[in-house]
């Protein structure tokens, strides 16, 4: 039986910690679907078209590894998707509460539809795409923390 993952996020930027998630799963899954969710209520800096695209470049050598975008509820499109697993990344404890809520959620729309939840590496446990952005913003480098696809675009969009 083949399983398909669904890596579910706003990736306003992607960043190494996303891509070291997307790796872990590879190994896990034989299909990993990164959903990039259009999510307008965060007023994200990318359109959803540009995050899809930076996404797919940076994860472009990695196999059974496919980028799309998404509006809606993320349960239903997981359905539509055929997946029945969603991935989450935990930086920290403090990203669980949230994250358990949102698994409750969605096993409460979608009842077949199971959460799991992986760690990034130690080097990436701190980073996210907001603390990219703002680094970005304020003239710093960011190229440990995002591929040079990313950077180049948060240069441009950010100066």
């Amino acid at each position: 039986m083949s399983v398909t993952v669904v890596y579910p996020g706003t990736f306003d930027p992607i960043t190494h910690g996303h891509t070291d998630i997307v790796r872990r799963a590879q190994r896990l899954f034989d299909q990993v679907l990164v959903a990039v969710a259009a999510n307008p209520s965060k007023r994200p800096t990318f359109s959803l078209e540009e995050r899809v695209a930076m996404a797919r470049e940076t994860l472009a050598d990695m196999e059974h590894v496919q980028v799309v975008g998404f509006d809606g509820l993320l349960a239903r499109f997981a359905k539509e998707q055929g997946a029945r697993v969603l991935l989450r990344g935990l930086r920290a404890v403090s990203d669980f509460e949230h994250e358990f809520q949102l698994a409750g959620m969605n096993r409460h729309l979608a009842p077949d539809l199971e959460t799991i939840f992986l760690t990034p590496a130690e080097e990436y446990a701190y980073v996210s795409s907001s603390l990219v952005r703002e680094i970005a913003l304020l003239g710093g480098d960011v190229s440990h923390f995002v591929s040079g696809n990313v950077e180049a675009a948060l240069r441009a969009r950010l100066r």
